[in-house]
């Protein structure tokens, strides 16, 4: 079913269960609920095909330099290509506008009309229409109307020709701009941005329109005055000084065309609509003071006492209809108009919407996926449901079936004797079951008695418990392989919740501290754009800054990364900087929380017998949220293949655990998928520390490795745990063994090439710790080359296994630039986090 076709009905016509006088009425109430809609709808239809036709007549009255009428051409081909429910009303109006300009210009006006309707009808006969054709075909019937009227007109002279080229011409423009303002009117925008040149081209419509009242007036008061200071106030109140001071100037210059001794109105309406808008901050009543004193003092100089007078009184008027205006329209307004609050706003609440939206999906998911995950746990063992009844009976059927389907005494020991049969069955298949070889001379000699085929019975009962055992091996991969799709599923479900955790945390307006932000910023003598907080919490500080760069000074982490440092009393670093608009020199750059440790690292590492590509691999590599993760792996045997399986191994590991998986899950999964991709037995084994960079706490997940080492002063501790290597057997047992290091540490990871050197003979531990204490230096780089040139020597330099160490030390971060401390400010005060 087509979404978009879908009614949303009211509560009261939700399912349930009626009688048949209830089903009647509630098809009346439904019946009648859909007359309503339609009549709503009809009305808001009819609402602005009545906006459009007043719009027409007056577009069909405005005239320039009571010569040329280009506005009537223009609108009605805009209508005819995308409002073509209002075609006939609005062509009637056009055309009645017409008949109140100067004798002919009604007929023309028509002319032109009838000429595009027919143009539009020809390319839609050959299905050429198209909207980027409609400017050309008002230049074209407006060019051809006045060629005509200039051809049997009084004279054939330059000055009609000019004239009727430039009505054509100012019909071609009008036309882009009436197709860039009138959907602004007659269509629903959905929380966008309007460009400059649509807020102009709106303008311009406006304009154009109040340009047919030209000539009307009420007691001396002109009605093009009053509408065009009444727009100018709105404007002026929604957008502040540089909306309203265009706006001015457009209206002006449209309205001077059409009466060119009105030529002071463009400047008289800009500085009044500037005035207007930099009084925004006071509300209506301050915007109507600036537009009465911006429309006064440049009266008094362009006109004289009377005719100052009756412009105050058409300000007065249009500032009295703007005070009645409703506030939710000068709003509606603002959302469209880049930089206003209410813009701001109604992008922040987009944004809410869309966030909240995306949470709840997220969340849905989270649960479709722990629901699977159940329901593939609920599946019971092979092993289990083979021991069952109905898996016994099935056994003992098939048995009987081939063992004593021709035997002669078959309904002597199965209708008489069923008991004692059954019996001698099951203990049968019981022997058979604990001792695979056994032959029929092996058997008591009391089973020869009650049954005479003994022999047969065994051989089948063999053939048949083959069978039955190659099935429960089908039937335990069947349920390792669910298993190991709940366990999947139940990781990306507890990820896909956190996510949706992190995105519904309410991100807070924090205005006060942003200004804070930009105030110091520009203290400093920074162009800041833009400044957005994500987030203030201790150790998860998120803040984006857009702002004009200059390349080889990097102001980032010499002068914003340390303010902020010192205004947060917390260490900030650059995490991320892009290049927004580099021809305008603006940088989009992101500040977060700097890590309080930092881990550096040096590997040294050697082949079985020299050669060039060991069995080992090992990773250092940022997971995300602070943790750094060091882990070696070391696969079974020597050279590529072992190096395939130790790499994904791995890479795996690291893959999920970066998503935010849960450590025993995803090291159960990488040993889940190990054992179905390989038929062969290949295993590796796993040593991976997780240092926390902000509080040093680190976690060893050890799966069958060598013994790690962390070198204190000279103090050796060691860390060890005893599990089998992942890719041997599904129900692994991870150890993880947490610890607490401290700035200065070195930690020492190895593959058992290393730990083993020394043979059986000697205390692999002591020999360890005692190589390690001899080390000197704290460089991680010279001492794995150190130990290992020592193990090395130590084996009377040659290599019988594949050896690989990696040596970390944790140092405190120490930023490369100290805080940046501006006088004046204090530090920042945090929100409270909302979750």
């Amino acid at each position: 079913m087509n979404k978009s076709n879908v009614v949303n009905l009211p509560e009261w016509t939700r399912a349930g269960s009626y009688s048949e006088d209830e089903e009647k009425t509630l098809g009346q109430r439904i019946k009648a609920w859909g007359q309503r809609q339609s009549a709503l709808q009809l009305l808001v239809s009819k609402k602005w095909m009545f906006l459009l036709t007043i719009m027409g007549f007056l577009l069909g009255r405005a005239m320039i330099l009571d010569e040329l009428s280009p506005f009537a051409a223009a609108y009605f081909a805009v209508i005819v290509f995308i409002r073509r429910d209002s075609i006939l009303p609005v062509a009637v109006a056009i055309i009645a506008g017409s008949l109140f300009t100067p004798f002919p210009g009604g007929l023309v006006i028509a002319a032109e009309l009838i000429i595009f309707f027919l143009l539009y009808k020809g390319l839609e006969t050959f299905q050429r229409v198209d909207l980027s054709y409609a400017p050309m075909m008002v230049f074209v019937s407006s060019f051809m109307i006045g060629l005509f009227q200039t051809v049997i007109g009084p004279s054939f002279t330059w000055y009609p020709l000019m004239m009727m080229t430039l009505d054509a011409l100012l019909g071609f423009v009008l036309t882009l701009v009436f197709l860039q303002a009138l959907p602004l009117l007659t269509y629903r925008q959905k929380s966008r941005v309007l460009r400059n040149e649509e807020i102009l081209c709106l303008i311009i419509l406006l304009a154009s329109v109040m340009t047919g009242l030209v000539g009307w007036s009420v007691n001396g008061l002109s009605l093009e005055h009053i509408l065009s200071r009444y727009l100018i106030l709105i404007f002026a109140m929604a957008g502040g000084a540089p909306l309203g001071a265009s706006v001015g100037v457009v209206t002006g210059l449209i309205l001077s065309l059409a009466d060119i001794g009105a030529i002071y109105q463009m400047s008289l309406l800009a500085f009044s609509g500037m005035l207007a808008g930099m009084m925004q901050g006071g509300r209506k009543g301050a915007v109507s003071i600036g537009m009465l004193l911006g429309s006064s003092i440049l009266s008094v100089y362009f006109s004289g006492p009377g005719d100052m007078m009756a412009s105050t009184w058409e300000t007065s008027i249009a500032v009295l209809l703007f005070l009645l205006t409703p506030r939710a329209l000068i709003s509606t307004i603002a959302k469209y108009v880049p930089g206003t609050v209410d813009h701001s706003r109604s992008q922040h609440e987009y944004a809410r919407r869309v966030r909240d939206l995306t949470a709840e999906r997220v969340t849905q998911f989270s649960q479709v996926f722990q629901q699977l995950s159940s329901s593939f746990g609920q599946i019971p063992r092979a092993g289990e449901a083979g021991k069952s009844d109905r898996e016994l009976e099935h056994f003992m059927n098939a048995v009987t079936e081939e063992a004593c389907k021709g035997c002669i005494r078959r309904s002597h020991c199965w209708d008489t004797k069923f008991y004692q049969t059954y019996r001698y069955m099951t203990d049968m298949m019981t022997t058979v079951e604990e001792c695979p070889d056994i032959t029929a001379a092996q058997f008591p000699p009391e089973w020869n008695r009650i049954c005479g085929k003994t022999g047969e019975v065994l051989e089948v009962m063999k053939s048949q418990y083959g069978l039955y055992q190659h099935d429960m091996r089908w039937k335990t991969q069947i349920y390792d392989s669910r298993q190991f799709v709940a366990e999947q599923l139940s990781g990306v479900s507890q990820v896909m919740e956190d996510l949706a955790r992190e995105i519904k945390r309410e991100s807070q307006v924090m205005y006060r501290q942003e200004a804070q932000i930009r105030e110091a910023l520009e203290k400093l003598g920074l162009s800041i754009h833009s400044i957005d907080i994500m987030c203030l919490d201790p150790g998860h500080v998120e803040i984006e800054v857009m702002h004009a760069y200059t390349r080889g000074f990097d102001e980032c982490r010499k002068m914003i990364a340390p303010l902020l440092s010192d205004i947060l009393d917390e260490n900030i670093a650059v995490t991320s900087e892009t290049a927004v608009h580099p021809r305008e020199g603006l940088s989009m750059v992101t500040f977060g929380s700097a890590k309080a440790f930092e881990v550096n690292t040096g590997v040294a590492a050697a082949a079985k017998g020299g050669d060039m590509l060991s069995g080992d691999s090992f990773s250092r590599v940022e997971l995300g949220n602070g943790t750094f993760a060091v882990s070696i792996s070391d696969g079974m045997g020597n050279g590529e293949r072992a190096r395939m399986e130790s790499s994904a191994a791995l890479g795996m590991l690291e893959k999920l655990l970066q998503s935010g998986m849960d450590e025993k899950l995803a090291v159960k999964s990488v040993n889940s998928i190990l054992l179905l991709r390989s038929p062969e037995e290949f295993y590796a084994t796993v040593d991976m520390a997780l240092i926390d960079q902000y509080s040093a706490q680190t976690t060893f997940m050890k799966i069958a490795s060598a013994p790690s080492f962390i070198k204190r002063g000279s103090e050796v501790i060691p860390v060890t745990a005893s599990n089998l290597p992942i890719g041997i057997i599904k129900d692994i047992e991870v150890d993880l063994v947490s610890m607490q290091l401290r700035a200065g540490d070195i930690l020492i990871m190895m593959t058992d090439g290393i730990y083993d050197a020394p043979g059986y003979a000697v205390n692999k531990e002591i020999w360890m710790k005692r190589l390690i204490q001899e080390l000197e230096g704290n460089d991680p780089q010279d001492l794995a080359d150190s130990l290992l040139d020592k193990v090395i020597r130590y084996q009377g330099n040659e290599i019988h296994d594949d050896m690989t160490i990696v040596v970390s030390r944790l140092d405190h971060f120490r930023p490369e630039w100290s805080n940046l401390h501006v006088p004046g400010l204090s530090r920042m005060e945090r929100p409270r986090t909302v979750s």
